[in-house]
């Protein structure tokens, strides 16, 4: 997927059509059909005529209780600025992947995944088809594992294997992984055997074999729950941000911190008041961005996956999705 032209007026166009019409953004009821897992095979992101240099994005939505505010800003009002500011920057063929996440042990859709796309109106669509469940299972935990099992297993990446070039997993969420992969949720959800669960270092190993890997809390409040955990696993590619509606500008801030479009902080807040961010949200996403940023030298050409998951996969893993 990934084919036809981006433009940021008619994205416009979209949001401003909905803010004016009044009409429910989010109007599913239960997981749309093409976004259900069983059966899938792969997600593709593809060079085209259009896009020759195309990019990765999966955006993982929380779309238990508590998360549904980010998806919600997402559809009204900010991807078109995660869009402008990714242009701006630098970065000229991203294909967005929209997946929403919710708690395989309690709810009814908790694994939905859309397609890489390149047009406003198709970004929109399947984002805009996602179910927002609203659920989770009140364990403290939700089914972030899954995302990264899916990415590992799921997608094929042209950015990748033309180019050596990871793609960007942006999961938002509030609460704890699951330990492991669950054998019998895959089996459900996927239609897949497995012959033991995976433990989630390896699952985010996997899926660190091609793309950059970043869990965004969104805001202050709700880090203490989950922060601590979380770093174990990803370090300082977790990102405390002050609140939720800064998650597209922090994203596209890091798509062009380590693609090497922005050199530095500077940089990047001269990218974002560019783009008519207000000042206080500049300095807040480039106080959420800065752990991150201290890691990149920008005269290096290594690889900055995270210490937790710079290893490569088990060989168990790789031969299991040969």
């Amino acid at each position: 997927m990934g084919h036809g032209t981006y433009s940021h007026a008619a994205h416009a166009a979209i949001i401003a059509d909905r803010a004016t019409s009044g009409a429910e953004v989010f109007s599913q009821r239960r997981c749309h059909p093409l976004m259900h897992p069983h059966g899938l095979a792969m997600r593709e992101a593809r060079d085209s005529a259009a896009h020759p240099a195309s990019l990765a994005i999966v955006f993982a939505l929380d779309v238990t209780g508590s998360m549904g505010d980010i998806p919600h800003t997402l559809a009204t009002r900010e991807l078109p600025t995660f869009m402008a500011l990714l242009g701006s920057c630098g970065v000229a063929d991203p294909q967005l992947l929209f997946m929403a996440i919710g708690d395989a042990t309690a709810d009814q859709a908790p694994l939905q995944l859309g397609q890489f796309e390149s047009t406003a109106e198709l970004m929109d669509q399947w984002l805009t088809w996602s179910y927002l469940e609203g659920g989770g299972g009140g364990s403290g935990a939700e089914s972030y594992e899954l995302a990264f099992y899916m990415v590992a297993r799921h997608t094929d990446l042209d950015c990748l294997v033309k180019r050596g070039k990871k793609g960007y997993l942006f999961i938002t969420g509030d609460e704890l992984p699951y330990p492991a992969v669950s054998r019998q949720q895959v089996a459900a959800l996927v239609g897949e055997r497995l012959d033991a669960d995976i433990p989630i270092a390896e699952a985010i190993a996997a899926a660190a074999e091609s793309y950059h890997l970043f869990f965004l809390i969104p805001d202050l409040k709700r880090r203490a729950g989950c922060e601590r955990a979380w770093r174990r696993r990803l370090g300082d590619h977790v990102i405390c941000m002050e609140a939720a509606a800064d998650a597209c500008a922090v994203a596209a801030a890091i798509v062009a911190l380590t693609e090497g479009a922005c050199a530095d902080l500077g940089a990047v807040a001269a990218t974002l008041r560019d783009g008519a961010l207000p000042a206080e949200r500049v300095s807040a996403v480039v106080r959420a961005i800065g752990p991150y940023a201290a890691l990149l030298d920008p005269a290096s050409t290594v690889d900055h996956a995270p210490a937790s998951a710079s290893h490569k996969a088990p060989g168990w893993f790789r031969r299991m999705f040969a």
